[in-house]
């Protein structure tokens, strides 16, 4: 049975109709102030992922504007809303999982128009032999418009409603993200050749500093630089676009340790491991989002802890260009808070489904150490959302469901023969349920997908372009 949404225009009074059955907790006392009632979702089995890891049955969530009011029960709800408070919109949640929203904090969302283009090789070759060729002659603003609708439309139908990106022409990334309705943390790519939307270095940094600064306290957006790793960047663009991030207090976001010939180059050449040499140079702190971190000793895993580096994980890519096995269960053993990917969908997956990511993250895990218990199913939701979200350096904001976060809230069905019986909720989310099982998506309070049918975006002509362009690309490297 799909969800439904209604507008209701009434009192309290309909919220009692609605919740009289349920009792009130005696033990739990009741906010002291009223909640306002936007949006109320009812009958929801909510998973929090607050510090308590709360799974709450029956329960009720309020949003106020973009934020959440109210997380509770039936009882407590009622004795918050004094008679004559309406309600703007409710949500019948019944026979659904109530998630906050999942992160997907490594991605190249524009990538999409290049799924598929060359698969089966490595890492290097795939950069260096067809992507970086690819795009060189593909890749206008256009372009990235066109594949960030479509990445954006795959994302948010498979309960994604953060993501962090790293492209080109990121402010175009950065409208089409915030017209989709998402919350974005979007890198602009620094890079040591001319690149689809900079040629130099000095254009680099000009682009840059006019993204940060165009996009400063916007409420879905944030601007970030992206110096692409340590081998695509000389110690000045990595020093240079670094420094601009935190000249307007925004996130860095980089490729670390990704592929084994990134550490040997690393150690014949400066002599440290990637983290050792992004450490010496003053790049590491805690406004940085890692990627990958796969080859990262213990000594480099103190030193991600200590400067509160966010890592993620991309199970999909790793496994897809055999680059390694990242030890995700020393870094969080560590302290390092670790989160989950998709990374680019074109070669490195192929796409953005991030509950995909969260079975493979697990499985991998366990099959490496030879542990079934090594990695678990709570583990890698909250890797999916209250870590990812500390991974991205927005626990503050989103990640949970709580009084006072951001209302990013999804509803995924349980409807679906994969979906029962449901003895633990996190094994369910964790390897039963599918992206396609997302059947609602709430961000900032708004209603960006219901009953899958998606809101923001006009998906039939992104599927039309889409196609277009896969067509172009193709004959451009015949």
């Amino acid at each position: 049975m799909r969800r439904t949404l209604e507008t209701v225009f009434a009192s309290t009074v309909i919220c009692i109709i609605v919740l009289a059955a349920a009792p009130v907790a005696a033990a739990q006392t009741p906010p002291k102030e009223a909640v306002n009632s936007d949006l109320v979702i009812t009958h929801a089995t909510i998973v929090t992922m607050d510090p308590q890891r709360r799974v709450i049955e029956d329960g009720v969530i309020a949003v106020n504007g973009d934020t959440i009011a109210f997380v509770g029960t039936p009882g407590e709800f009622l004795m918050s809303a004094p008679k004559g408070r309406n309600i703007g919109q409710t949500v019948d949640a019944k026979g659904a999982l109530v998630l906050p929203g999942f992160i997907n904090g490594h991605t190249h969302a524009a990538m999409t128009l290049l799924r598929g283009l060359h698969d089966d090789v490595t890492l290097d070759d795939w950069l260096r032999k067809y992507i970086f060729p690819a795009e060189a002659k593909n890749v206008t603003e256009d372009f990235v418009r066109w594949g960030t609708r479509l990445g954006a439309a795959e994302m948010i139908r498979s309960g994604v409603t953060t993501f962090a990106d790293m492209y080109y022409f990121e402010d175009a990334v950065a409208e089409e993200t915030k017209a989709a309705g998402m919350r974005g943390v979007l890198g602009e790519t620094f890079i040591d050749f001319p690149a689809p939307d900079n040629k130099t270095n000095a254009a680099m940094l000009d682009y840059t500093e006019k993204f940060l600064r165009r996009w400063q306290n916007d409420p879905l957006i944030h601007a970030a630089s992206a110096p692409h790793s340590i081998y695509t960047c000389s110690p000045k663009t990595l020093q240079d676009s670094a420094a601009l991030a935190r000249k307007y207090h925004a996130p860095i976001l980089i490729h670390v340790a990704e592929m084994k010939k990134e550490l040997d180059d690393s150690l014949k050449q400066n002599s440290l491991t990637p983290v050792q040499y992004l450490e010496k140079l003053g790049i590491l702190g805690n406004d940085v989002i890692a990627a990958h971190c796969i080859f990262v000793d213990a000594d480099d895993r103190k030193t991600l802890a200590n400067r509160q580096v966010g890592c993620v994980h991309n199970p999909s890519s790793n496994m897809m260009l055999a680059s390694g096995v990242a030890p995700v269960v020393e870094e969080r053993a560590a302290g390092i808070a670790v989160g989950l990917g998709t990374d680019g969908p074109a070669g490195s997956n192929n796409d953005l489904d991030l509950m995909e990511e969260m079975d493979l993250a697990a499985k991998l895990q366990k099959i490496t150490k030879m542990d079934p218990r090594a990695l678990g199913a709570q583990a890698v939701v909250e890797m999916a959302t209250i870590e990812g979200a500390k991974a991205v350096h927005l626990e503050k904001e989103i990640g949970s469901l709580e009084t006072g976060k951001k209302a990013d809230i999804i509803l995924i069905g349980l409807d679906e023969p994969n979906a029962v019986p449901m003895y633990d909720v996190y094994a369910q989310l964790a390897y039963a349920l599918k992206g396609g099982d997302v059947e609602t998506v709430i961000i900032g309070g708004k209603v960006i997908m219901r009953d899958k049918k998606l809101l923001t975006i006009n998906e039939p002509a992104v599927l039309a372009k889409a196609r277009e362009y896969g067509k172009k690309v193709e004959t451009s490297l015949k």
